[in-house]
Order: C-alpha cells, then structure tokens, then sequence
C-alpha cells in the first residue's frame, strides 16, 4: 500500500513535468527526510511547477512568496499589530506559516529576509517581538533561484546552503517530453489530486528515520564524509551533511520499498546532498562533477 501510494504520486508529479522522474524521485527523498529543497535552474524550467506538484499530492498547504530586493522579515514572519478592542497586541502570522513554502528566486532578497528564512528553517519556529511561535508541521522550504549570472542576484551564505538538504537542477526536457509539452499533453497543475495526508507525510518521515543502516554502509558514508575533507576544495562536507545524506538514502530506499538502506542508495542521493556543501564558490556543475569524483574515489578504495 506504501509504496503503491508513493509510486502514484511520482507518477502524477512526473505527468506535470514530463520525463522528469529522477528529480522528482530525488524531490520526494528529500520531503520525506524533512529537509529544505533549493531548486536552482534557468526561468522556465518547471521550479515553481515542482514545488506546488509536491504540496497538492502530499496534501499539504502551500504558499509562494516572491523573494525580491524590497521583501522584509515581517512580511514574511508577519508581526504584532495592536488590537483596539482587546488593548493588546495580536501576532498576525506571515506566509512564513505554512506546510510548503516555496520562496520563489531567495538569492534576491536581503540578507536580513534570508536570516529570517533560516532560523525557520533551523528550528521550526518564528521569533517575533521577542515571542517564539511554532511553525505549522509539517513543515519545508522549497527555493527557487536562478543562476548567478542573472541579473540582480546575488550568492547565498554558506550558513544558508547547508540548510537544503538537497539541491536539484530540473535541466532542459528532452525531445520527447518536449514534444508532449508543445503538444499540451502535460497535465494541469488545478488536476491534481491529494494522495496522503499531511498526518500520513508525518508517519511516513517517522519510518524513513527507523529504516535500517548496517555498520557496513555507516563505514562507507564515514568514508565518503572523510573523503571531502582530504581533496583541495575549500569546503568539506559537515557532519550535519552526514546526518542528511544518511536521512536521504532512508527516504530513497522507503521509496523503493525497502527497510534497509543499500550502498546505491547513498550513490543516488549523493551528489544532491554533497554538491552544494563542497565548494559555494565553485559553479553546479563543478560541484556535482566533484561529488561524483569522490564516489569513484571511495569505491576505488574499497
């Protein structure tokens, strides 16, 4: 019954974003880890289409905010407003509080509305006026952004990037894809229907923590961690990367059916989970080649 409801809803995300389906499939990995999602990729490339795929079919509430250059932190945590009747002050709760926001283009916005963004992201809650204020959960962040070389953009912090579990490149569709696209034969996003819950999403987060992980596949994600840190770029992956790589190969293997996590599933989410962390100077595809270099590095040793 699992995986079949799974399987239906890559099924569905991918008749959105035709011949898609590795991302996809790395997509809902990282949403049933919990983690935060960075799609970076041109205008156009079906950023924004995946995020909301993703809410409709896990059943959980939405909202997009455009990050630009004038977007403050209350209008993204919301803020206390007085109240006439009451003589008090009332939070009125931002866009912030939702079960998947998407933050649409975040490398455009001020550092101050980032910083916002990522107490979020770290810990669940929103601090306003001195209060703390939970977040709906589940809770996710899927960003957007575009290319440095855009205009008007600018790099985020490395404290930030290691917040995303994962970052995806969606890429140019092929030719047959393609086709059906120009065709009109995706689906419409309005289509799509609710195949979990946010309460199933929950339950299904809780067994992809209690998958099983040999002491034989711990060694070889110690090895790939230790690996990163002995080449010469600048970054190596954290110990919170470990923690999220091993989260991510749990989601991978539950989506495969399986209660136990096997070396190609630490491969498959590998080079999403490591890229970003690597090097934040270095351009996407250097990283991905790097991360992938290391995983033929680690493998040659063994």
């Amino acid at each position: 019954m699992l995986a079949t409801t799974l399987n239906g809803i890559l099924q569905q995300v991918n008749g959105v974003l035709l011949g898609k389906t590795p991302q996809i499939k790395l997509a809902m990995s990282c949403l049933l880890a919990g983690g935060n999602l960075l799609l970076e990729d041109l205008p156009g490339m079906g950023k924004t289409t995946l995020a909301e795929a993703l809410a409709r079919s896990f059943g959980l509430a939405f909202t997009r905010v455009a990050f630009t250059s004038d977007l403050l932190p209350a209008d993204l945590t919301g803020l206390s407003i007085y109240d006439q009747t009451s003589q008090s002050f009332c939070f009125k709760p931002g866009p912030l509080f939702s079960q998947v926001l998407l933050a649409d283009e975040i490398n455009r916005a001020s550092p101050r509305t980032q910083s916002a963004l990522l107490e979020a992201m770290a810990s669940g809650v929103v601090s306003v006026d001195g209060n703390s204020y939970p977040l709906p959960q589940p809770f996710t962040v899927i960003a957007t952004q575009n290319g440095l070389d855009q205009a008007g953009t600018a790099p985020l912090p490395e404290s930030q990037l290691d917040r995303f579990l994962m970052r995806l490149s969606l890429g140019y569709p092929n030719r047959a894809a393609e086709t059906q696209l120009l065709r009109g034969k995706g689906n419409s996003l309005s289509k799509l229907t609710s195949l979990l819950t946010a309460a199933e999403l929950q339950i299904l987060q809780n067994e992809a923590q209690h998958v099983f992980v040999s002491d034989a596949l711990l060694s070889y994600v110690l090895d790939l961690l230790a690996a990163s840190r002995n080449t010469n770029n600048k970054i190596g992956l954290s110990p919170r990367a470990g923690q999220g790589l091993l989260a991510a190969a749990r989601s991978w293997a539950l989506l495969d059916g399986r209660n136990h996590v096997e070396p190609n599933d630490v491969v498959a989410v590998f080079p999403a989970v490591a890229e970003h962390r690597l090097d934040a100077g270095n351009h996407q595809g250097d990283n991905y080649r790097l991360s992938n270099k290391l995983l033929e590095q680690v493998d040659g040793l063994r």
